[in-house]
């Protein structure tokens, strides 16, 4: 196969183990941290 790229590793096609997870997973768990950090810090305050 011909160097189309000029030299540039395309990352698409490498394939590395590990989690695959979709972008809105990802999203959900993060807000549902800063939730959950609020409602700790908010029940916990002196």
């Amino acid at each position: 196969m011909p160097a189309a790229s000029a030299g540039l590793l395309r990352f698409f096609e490498e394939e590395t183990p590990g989690i695959k997870l979709r972008p809105e997973a990802v999203m959900i768990m993060v807000v549902s941290l800063i939730a959950a950090s609020i409602f700790i810090l908010y029940t916990f305050k002196p």
